[in-house]
Parts: C-alpha cells; structure tokens; sequence
C-alpha cells in the first residue's frame, strides 16, 4: 500500500508502518469507488493530489471535525456531536497535507450515520474529531481522510466506515484540548454562557480558523454552597450575637407555612382569637376549683328551730300576795321568774348564810341520797362556842370535843337547829381556816351571778354578810338540785348523836309539798326564810323556790313564815300545764352548713308548765350531729323553760335519713 506523500515530507518506513487501515481495506489514503478504480493522491496536486476532488473541500472537511472536536468537548463530554455545518459556496481544498512546515492535524471519522447534509461542492460527509486528540508537532504525519465518493455514486449512500490513522509515540497532551492552528489572528474569548441548553455550533465565518474558550467544568453544573457551620476566627472586635426573634402568632405563622397572607385584623378576628386563647386556661382553672371545692372539710351540721321558740299562757298576769315589808322574789325552777316585790338592796341574812356554807361543803365532799359521808372530829373550839348557846346564840351544845360526827349529821345540825358553832367547824374541815373558807364562798356567789352578795363569816351572826331576796333564789334553784340536802331540810325535826331532839324552824315543812331551805333570824336582820316547795303538774314535778327578807315584826321568826306561806302557796296555785306541741310535729332541721336541711320531729307530746300571762321558752339543745345518719336518729333535746333546769325536755329525731350534700352543693359553696 502506498502512502500519501507531499512534496516536503518524504514518506519513511515508519510513517509507512503507523499508517492504520480501515476495515478491510488497504488503501488508507483514498477511499475507493464501487464504480471505477481506485484514486490515489499524486504529486502533481498540492493539495492532496485527488483530482476528483474539488479545491477548497478538504480544507472544509478539516475546519468542519475541529469545530465538531470543539464543540465535543463543550457539550456533556460524552465525546460524541453532530457533524458540523459546513458553509455553502466555497471550494473543497485537499485535507491531506498542510503548508510546509505547519502543524500536522488529526483527523477523525465521521459517522456513518450521520444525516447533515454535504456542503455545495463537496461529495464527502466530514467525520467529527474524537474527543482524544493527537499532537500535530511531528512532522511527516499526514492526516488520512476519506474520499468523496465519485459522480455516479449517489450522495445518500454512506462512506465506508474506516477508522482514522493513528500516529505513534504522541506527545503529552497540552493543556489546550483544540490543535492550534497557524491560521491568523486569534479572535477574543467568548464569555462565558448562561447554563442554558447549547445550540449546535455554527461554522466559522471567517475562513482563518481561531481558537475557542473550553470550560474545564460544566457552566451549568451547580456551585456547591460554603459551610456556614465551619468555625471563623474571630477577627478585629467582637460583634454582638444576633437575639432570636419572638415567635409569630399561630395564624401568622401558618401563613407563613401555606404560603397564603393572614387575614386582615378585625374586632371579630382578634375576639375569636382571645377565645381559643383563653377557654383552655379557664377550663383548666374551673377543673382545678371543682377538685378544691369537691375534696374540702364539709362544715359541722347544726341544729336549728323553726317552731315558736316561745309560748305565752292564756289569761293576765299572776299577782301574788306580798308582805308590806322588806322584800321578796319567786321562781318556778328552771322555768322563770312569777313575781317579786321590794327593792333588790343588799341587807343582813343572819344564818340564811349557812345555806351558802352547805353548799360548798356538798360541792366539795359530794354526798348522795341517804349515805352518811365522811367522819368529821369535834375539836375543842367547836365544844367551846357550843356553849354560847347561853348568850342567845344557836348551837349544837351536846358535843363535846373529839366527838365524830358524820357529814350527813353536821349539814343537819347547821339547817335545821341552825347551829353556828358546827358552821365554823365545817369552814376549818373543808378549808383549813374560816377565812379561807370565806373566800370560797364569796367567790361561789360570784360564779352564780349573785351581784349583790358578801359573805363575812360561815354562820351569817355577823351583820356584814349581806345579800338580796334575787340573789338567794338563785341560790336555793342551785341547792333543790342536791337530793341529799333535801332530804334534810325537807325533815321537820332532827335527832343529833346524844340522842336529843331538834326542831326545824322552817314551820312550812314538810306541809304543802315544803322542802325547806333556810331560816335566819337577827335583831338587826329581822326574820328571813329561803323556801322551796314541790308540784306535780302535767306529769312534771314542778319546784318553787323563794324568798323573803326584812320581816321585822314581831315574833320575827313567825313572821316570817307566815307571809312565806302564803306567797308558797298561790305561786303553787297559779301553776299550770298547756299541751303545746305534739308527738311528730316538725320543731326543726339539721343545716348541713351548704344549704341541705333535714326536719326533726318530737318523739313525744310536749307540755309546757306556766302561769296566766307567762311567756315561756322554747330551746334546743343539740347533740353531737353527724354528716350522715338514719331516720329516727336523735340529734337533740327540746327545753321547754329558760334554764338547764327546765322541767320539761323532750329528746327530738331526725324524719328522715341525714346525707352529704351533693356535689352541685359543694361546687357552688362560697364560705
């Protein structure tokens, strides 16, 4: 096979040996036609020596695969482009050989498939560089191209795939990836494109071919984005670290989220929005109250009274007959007061005070109903006053000293035969001393309220021990309470332990229903009595207690009992009973403290005493309530009478069962 020649380069064996052929074929350097002989270069072209091949078109074909080359590498580096344009017009010139001394260019195949249209003039389709291009700076490499087909050969039959001649030991590739070609003046660099898609490049208007910008990197591969996280040194003075900005409403920000404005305020809008805001933390705040309220102590039941709390007898007011002297006051025991008379000033009592000291001696050395009680010695002064009896003073002058006498006989000796020296026995055995003993009693009438009382000796001889009618009845509704003692002032005599007889000088006893309490009887005094008498009325025992002071005339001591009868014996008749309540009836209600009221009711027929005119009261006095309790449970007692020594009391039950009260009660309670 002969290669081509030019006229500067001669051919050698080695350009001979590195010459490929394409597939099949021999030939290297022309391509042959199915219609006539082979065409092979000769010297007389110069050119390429093709005589078929127009001038003009091999320069073309060579301008036409360094502008696909080119556009190769500018595309997506796969290497592969279409075939470039070529201007129409123009002669083909031989793309073998160069100038003499001009730098050997590569030439690549075209595809066989490759449908752009060959150029006016030209018979053969010009094949794209491969993207590996070959150095041109060693001279005698020819570039091997292939032929036009002939005339007869129609342009739509492809040329015959023959692979392009490569060169031995090339060069290492230069940094620019185009060949440099001598052709002129280079033009300006393009600047550099859009990342748009690239159009085919166009050819070159100017046939001296120039070179063109490559990008190293694809202009529309993406920038990759710096790293904000990486640590800068901090450099000239530090700055103030931005703050956070508050969060955005929730409406704003699901704006913001959905990419849609928020709607413009309103009074309707912003009230909606304080709603949805505020009714969780009210609910919540209304849970936390109803836990408080439904877990809180319930407050104590009381018991309260819804009948009269009063009742007034039928009929005008009692009048009773009073002496025309001294002063006088009388009380239905635990009921109230019927009448009195005088002015209520403190005067002498004379031995009416030895009520008093009995009744501190019971109180301090309790006595029940007929036992004897403790042992008491005579001492010597005790026999001493017993003698004074001859001065005119009472006394128990049949003692002597180191006699015992028992608590039961001393309070007899003092009550009934009124004896003064026992008196001062008993205020040194129970006190240690009379004075002590004094002070006990003043301080006894003071817790009785009675104001207008002084005590100045156990006995009363003394002038100074003073008090008023008021203040001994208050006295004697204390003493009718004691059986043991009245069962001794009740006696109308007594027998002491010599075996001598004594008479009481309360004359009213035991007649009438009389049960004593005390006489007392002095020159400066005149006579007093402190009595109490006893009645069944309406199936209650009723007691009257009174007094009479400052009966002056003679004989005092009869006096005195003569007028106390009379006024014992109309109160006893002015007493009557009235049914004013019965069994069942609704008196009252158990308040559970929120609003909750259960009746009570009367477990019997109540009957109150009284007196024409009387207004007595009705009260209760309440158990111990529970929360909850059964039907018929008893939560009280019903007084009838202004004191706790009423004569009627009737116990009170509840009419139906007592329960908690409810949870809407314990929501909705304010205290």
């Amino acid at each position: 096979t002969d290669p081509a020649k030019t006229p500067d380069a001669p051919s050698t064996a080695e350009d001979s040996h590195d010459t490929g052929t394409a597939e099949g074929s021999e030939d290297s350097g022309a391509a042959k036609s199915p219609d006539g002989p082979d065409t092979t270069d000769g010297p007389d072209d110069p050119a390429d020596g093709s005589p078929d091949e127009p001038a003009g078109v091999g320069d073309a074909r060579l301008r036409d695969a360094v502008a696909a080359w080119v556009a190769t590498a500018d595309g997506d580096g796969s290497g592969k482009t279409g075939a470039a344009e070529k201007p129409e017009g123009k002669g083909a010139e031989d793309a073998s050989a160069t100038d003499t001394g001009a730098e050997t260019a590569v030439a690549e195949e075209t595809p066989a498939d490759a449908d752009e249209p060959a150029p006016s003039g030209a018979r053969g389709t010009a094949r794209p560089a491969p993207t590996d291009p070959r150095t041109d700076d060693e001279p005698g490499r020819a570039a091997v191209t292939d032929k036009a087909p002939t005339d007869d050969e129609p342009e739509d039959t492809p040329p015959v795939d023959q692979p392009t001649a490569v060169f031995k030991a090339p060069r290492p590739a230069v940094d620019q990836p185009t060949t440099m070609l001598k052709l002129g003046k280079a033009p300006e660099a393009e600047p550099e494109p859009k990342p748009t898609p690239k159009p085919t490049p166009k050819p070159e208007a100017d046939p001296e071919r120039t070179s063109r910008f490559v990008a190293l990197k694809a202009l529309d591969e993406p920038r990759p984005k710096p790293d904000v996280t990486a640590a800068v040194p901090q450099v000239g003075p530090e700055r103030t670290t931005q703050q956070p900005l508050p969060p955005k409403p929730p409406l704003d920000l699901l704006a913001e989220l959905t990419n849609t404005p928020p709607p413009p305020p309103s009074p309707l809008r912003t009230l909606g929005r304080r709603v949805k805001i505020w009714t969780p933390i009210l609910i919540l705040l209304v849970v936390v109250f109803a836990i408080v309220q439904s877990v809180r102590p319930l407050p104590n039941p009381t018991l309260s009274l819804t009948a009269e709390d009063s009742y007034t007898f039928d009929g005008s007011k009692a009048t009773l007959p009073w002496p025309t002297q001294g002063q006088g006051w009388m009380d239905v025991n635990g009921i109230g007061t019927m009448g009195d008379f005088g002015k209520q000033t403190p005067v002498a009592i004379g031995s009416v005070a030895k009520a008093m000291t009995a009744y501190i001696v019971l109180k301090d050395h309790p006595l029940k109903s007929g036992e004897e009680g403790a042992k008491i010695t005579v001492d010597a002064l005790a026999e001493k006053e017993g003698g004074y009896n001859k001065d005119g003073e009472s006394t128990l002058n049949t003692v002597k000293k180191d006699d015992v006498l028992t608590q039961r006989q001393a309070i007899a000796a003092i009550m009934i035969p009124s004896a003064n020296n026992i008196a001062r026995l008993l205020a040194r055995w129970d006190s240690g001393s009379e004075a002590a003993f004094i002070k006990k009693m003043n301080d006894t009438a003071k817790a009785l309220g009675m104001k207008s009382t002084t005590y100045t000796d156990a006995s009363g001889l003394k002038e100074s021990t003073v008090s008023t009618a008021e203040d001994q009845v208050k006295l004697g509704n204390e003493l009718v309470k004691i059986p043991a003692l009245m069962e001794i002032t009740s006696m109308g005599q007594w027998i002491d332990p010599s075996g001598h007889k004594w008479y009481n000088y309360n004359y009213l006893v035991p007649y009438n229903g009389a049960v004593g309490i005390k006489t007392g009887t002095t020159s400066a005094a005149g006579g007093n009595l402190l009595f109490a008498a006893r009645k069944e009325v309406g199936g209650e025992t009723v007691t009257v207690v009174g007094a009479i002071l400052g009966q002056h005339k003679a004989p005092i001591i009869t006096t005195v009992n003569d007028v106390s009868r009379v006024a014992m014996l109309a109160a006893r008749d002015e007493l009557t009973s009235a049914k004013i309540l019965k069994k069942g009836d609704v008196v009252g209600y158990v308040d559970d403290g929120l609003g909750g009221h259960t009746p009570v009711v009367l477990t019997k027929d109540v009957t109150a005493v009284g007196w024409a005119g009387f207004k007595v009261k009705l009260s209760f006095a309440a158990d111990d309530v529970p929360h909850t309790a059964k039907a018929g449970t008893k939560v009280g007692t019903l007084t009838v009478g202004d004191g706790e020594g009423g004569a009627v009391k009737v116990p009170v039950t509840l009419q139906k069962d007592l329960t908690e009260p409810g949870l809407t009660d314990k929501l909705t309670r304010v205290g």
